[in-house]
């Protein structure tokens, strides 16, 4: 048998013999087109699986890829999937790198992990590569998704140990008749959620230039309204409604990303840490993620108890480290995630902004059954001439909610 965890393109060479059929994750890029060369050259049986979670498939595109390098290309469309099993417990958890940035591939990468498990059990596939390398977190997120799934054959990305310059990828390609890639500093990566970059001119931290091309959904517009007021509704700690209109997840998101990227609200840059603790920098932009978990707290501090609020907080650190750590689908991430999930169930209710250029100032927190006070002079005195009252005329809890009401 050939190595059980793939990290060079020497191990693509112990393969050949004793693998009967390649699945590899395939985004059209250069890196997945390199890797589909060196598959096609080992002779190896190959199907390229592109999974969208947002950042939309060229298909004409993979199938041409594809075709010049004989491999069967499948797509599968999982903005669903991504959107409910992801982007909703993310809301949920508050999850945020550091409390600087919304993350991103830490959602992303388990639901990819997850389809090319599936697809590759169903072909009967007996190895999964991908192509993270060293320097992306999107390493041990991808092999530590497909080990926790329980795939039962090789997998890895061969890049982790052969490292090649983008030039040299492009070359190699180049020289076989494939010469659509063009040498390009910035690397990104992108679903409905988030839209992240980094290398090139972003590459230290100390001096740093983002192009303005980089940016789609905060892009400045020629014509804006100076200010826009936006209600999002929540039922049961899910977004379900954008200014009383009732929308599906993924167009809710798709929704808020232009609405809220109007304003240029949304951007991010930060570092993140390797797995051997170096830092590198990365910039994203983010208007539905800013949006959607600022009102989920507003909401939830509405109606949860404080004390419950304190122990989520904790737990929502818990939650975003594993998935940072590529521990998704582990045992600590799923409890975490079943507390503040049940914890969540009493969400229910309304939040407003007005919207200006490079801001969102709340204006509303309207929940179905709040702890908040609506008048607080009657409050007080309600208090008051209750505790002065004899124990026998003490108001219910009824009672009071209707005197509040």
């Amino acid at each position: 048998m050939p190595t059980r965890i793939i990290r060079s393109f020497a191990d693509l060479d112990t393969m050949q013999g004793q693998t009967d059929h390649v699945l590899t994750l395939f985004s059209g890029g250069l890196d997945s087109s390199y890797v589909l060369k060196e598959l096609a050259q080992r002779q190896l049986r190959v199907t390229a699986l592109s999974v969208d979670v947002g950042e939309g498939c060229q298909l004409q595109d993979l199938q041409e890829i594809a075709d010049f390098f004989g491999a069967t290309l499948k797509v599968i469309d999982a903005r669903e999937a991504f959107a409910h099993d992801a982007v909703a417990p993310a809301i949920r958890a508050q999850a945020r790198y550091l409390g600087i940035y919304p993350v991103s591939s830490s959602l992303s990468r388990p639901i990819l992990a997850k389809m090319a498990v599936k697809v590759a059990r169903q072909l009967g596939c007996d190895a999964i590569v991908h192509t993270a390398n060293q320097s992306q977190n999107s390493l041990r997120r991808l092999n530590g998704a497909i080990d926790q799934l329980g795939f039962e054959g090789c997998y890895g990305t061969p890049y982790e140990r052969s490292v090649l310059t983008r030039d040299e990828k492009i070359e190699g390609l180049r020289l076989l008749g494939l010469t659509r890639f063009q040498a390009r500093g910035i690397s990104g990566d992108a679903n409905l959620w988030c839209r992240e970059f980094e290398s090139g001119s972003l590459d230290n931290p100390e001096g740093f230039w983002i192009p303005p091309s980089l940016f789609e959904w905060t892009r400045a517009r020629e014509i804006i309204p100076v200010t826009r007021k936006l209600q999002v509704e929540f039922r049961q700690g899910q977004p379900v409604a954008v200014d009383g209109e009732a929308m599906e997840l993924v167009p809710l998101i798709a929704h808020l990303n232009e609405t809220v990227g109007a304003f240029q609200i949304g951007r991010y840059s930060g570092l993140e840490h390797l797995a051997g603790g170096e830092k590198v920098l990365e910039v994203r932009e983010a208007p539905a993620a800013t949006l959607l978990m600022d009102a989920f707290r507003h909401l939830e501090t509405a109606v949860l108890d404080a004390e419950l609020l304190r122990e989520k907080v904790a737990l929502e650190l818990l939650w975003t480290r594993e998935a940072v750590e590529g521990r998704w689908f582990g045992t600590l991430r799923q409890s975490a995630d079943a507390f503040i999930q049940q914890s969540s169930n009493k969400v229910t209710g309304s939040v407003t902004y007005q919207l200006r250029p490079g801001a969102m100032d709340i204006c509303s927190i309207k929940a179905s059954h709040p702890l908040y006070l609506t008048d607080r002079d009657s409050w007080e005195k309600a208090l008051v001439n209750d505790s002065f009252a004899p124990p026998a005329l003490w108001p219910t809890v009824q009672q009071r909610e209707e005197t509040f009401a």
